[in-house]
């Protein structure tokens, strides 16, 4: 079937062979199933299937199994004999083993090309839920992107908006007056997130050179679609940041990518692995985005599709959505395992030689409950199928393989070396410095126009009785000294705070408030 991808089925006592057609592969999907029951491998043939149709295909690797993908499959590996009995038992003809165009990611920079993003680029959405930050921490993350975008503060990495962080609370009464309300509790708050994120490895998130989306749609000079593998077996560790960097990467493409309408194949196929971890404790706003990115992303050429245990993870609003579906086996041990194998049953167009419910509890490893989209999109029937082999190799590779496959990859070098270029950081040193010099020669020329009579009047003590010796004058003279000889960063780091009783501090927070409201 030329535009369609072969699922598997086919068979004695099972249905007719299972095709994902091409041209409806956008309108999303859904792969569950209890642990076990072979959902890994079904998503690593329908990766392959669609490199094959030239479609490339970014996904997660959340086990370390599907490096796979990168190596053609053997004679030698133990289960040949039952890959080629279950091809002969679908009648899968072509048949055979091979390997696919891979290129690794990995946010930590070891087991792939680094992947990065801004801050900016994240947004104060993502980033509160990446936070876990309340309404009022949220409101003040808002408060300062919307600083930073009106003064041209480039937020690039964890840096920029720490530094930020902390501007804005030193000028919390002036900013709460314009914006709402500024509090120090809440901002300590969210730098204490902030350090706990950096400890989690997510710093390397953050900075330049950012993730060219171009580069995920790439293709080999065969035509093949590239499957984009993140390494996510340690990123795991943080899931948080897992759900949000994918969320992140999925609205990236809705926000960047123009409408195709219903194009013969996908530009992009995005697997969302152990899905559950968007939705879970997530807030009305973020369920929101999510499901009007999966409304209209099809419409650019993207199909997307979650795999997760049980579909009752994913909220029912987005679960409409899903056409194309390949059930594998659930467990009912309690009451309400049963209650949501009777749902998840409930979900698929019923087949009159089975009962959907009981299928779904007895299917076998490798086997599984499909219904895909026929013509003019409509939901087919039901069925049982046996999941067809996989060509390339299952399991892991080996880390030599790896890092052959990485120098031979067409981003090789482009995302190795980070950039620190100017941002909200520097910006904000240097407008604390030029307030520095600004204060000390403000101090400077009160000193210079004192009056001649007072000098007059110190020279006249001086010759008199009463003289003031050198001694006694020193500590007034080391008091001004002192206030002139921290360096710019101890002024910075220790805040603008410090000095506000003083004329010093007065004109160093009226020049850098001018600074900041004096525009662009």
């Amino acid at each position: 079937m030329s535009d369609g991808i072969f699922i598997g089925g086919g068979g004695t006592d099972y249905a007719e062979p299972q095709h994902l057609l091409l041209k409806y592969a956008n309108r999303h999907g859904l792969i569950a199933g209890a642990t076990g029951t072979g959902k890994t491998v079904t998503l690593q043939i329908l990766a392959e299937t669609f490199s094959a149709q030239g479609v490339p295909v970014f996904l997660s690797d959340v086990k370390g199994d599907l490096s796979g993908l990168g190596a053609s499959g053997t004679a030698e590996f133990k289960l040949h004999e039952a890959f080629t009995s279950r091809a002969e038992t679908i009648q899968f003809a072509d048949y055979a083993y091979r390997a696919f165009p891979v290129t690794f990611w990995d946010l930590y920079g070891q087991a792939g090309h680094p992947v990065r993003t801004t801050v900016s680029e994240m947004g104060p959405l993502l980033l509160s839920r990446l936070l876990e930050l309340s309404e009022a921490q949220e409101g003040v993350m808002n408060i300062a992107f919307r600083v930073a975008d009106e003064q041209s503060l480039p937020l690039l990495d964890l840096k920029d908006l720490q530094a930020l962080l902390v501007w804005v609370g030193e000028n919390r009464q002036d900013l709460s007056l314009r914006y709402g309300n500024v509090s120090t509790a809440s901002i300590g708050a969210i730098q204490r997130r902030l350090l706990v994120l950096e400890g989690q490895g997510g710093d390397q998130l953050f900075g330049e050179p950012a993730l060219d989306l171009s580069d995920i749609f790439l293709t080999d000079d065969a035509g093949h679609g590239r499957i984009n593998i993140l390494a996510a077996d340690k990123l795991m560790g943080a899931p948080r940041l897992y759900a949000t960097f994918l969320l992140w990467l999925l609205s990236e493409l809705f926000e960047t990518l123009p409408e195709v309408g219903d194009p013969d194949k996908p530009k992009l196929v995005f697997f969302f692995d152990e899905a559950h971890l968007l939705f879970d404790d997530a807030p009305k706003a973020l369920v929101d985005k999510v499901e009007q990115v999966a409304r209209l992303i099809r419409s650019k050429g993207v199909g997307v599709y979650f795999i997760t245990q049980n579909p009752a993870d994913v909220p029912e609003d987005i679960l409409g959505q899903l056409g194309n579906r390949v059930q594998h086996a659930l467990r009912a041990f309690t009451a309400k395992d049963r209650r949501e194998l009777r749902q998840a049953a409930e979900n698929y167009r019923e087949n009159p030689d089975f009962d959907t419910e009981d299928a779904i509890r007895e299917v076998g490893v490798g086997e599984a409950v499909t219904s895909m989209l026929e013509r003019k999109g409509i939901p087919g029937v039901v069925q049982r199928t046996l999941i067809r082999p996989p060509s390339s190799q299952l399991g892991p590779i080996a880390d030599a393989t790896r890092a052959a496959l990485m120098g031979m990859s067409p981003v090789a070098g482009k995302y190795e070396a980070s950039v620190d270029r100017e941002s909200a950081f520097e910006m904000l040193s240097k407008r604390a410095e030029d307030a520095a010099k600004e204060a000390e020669e403000a101090e400077a020329k009160e000193e210079e126009t004192e009056s001649a009579a007072e000098r007059e009047f110190r020279a006249g003590r001086r010759y008199s009785g009463n003289r003031v010796s050198r001694s006694s004058a020193k500590p007034a003279a080391t008091r001004r000294r002192s206030s002139r000889s921290d360096s710019i960063g101890t002024t910075f780091a220790k805040s603008f705070a410090r000095q506000l009783g003083t004329r010093s501090g007065q004109a160093l927070v009226r020049g850098v408030l001018g600074g900041l409201f004096r525009g662009r």
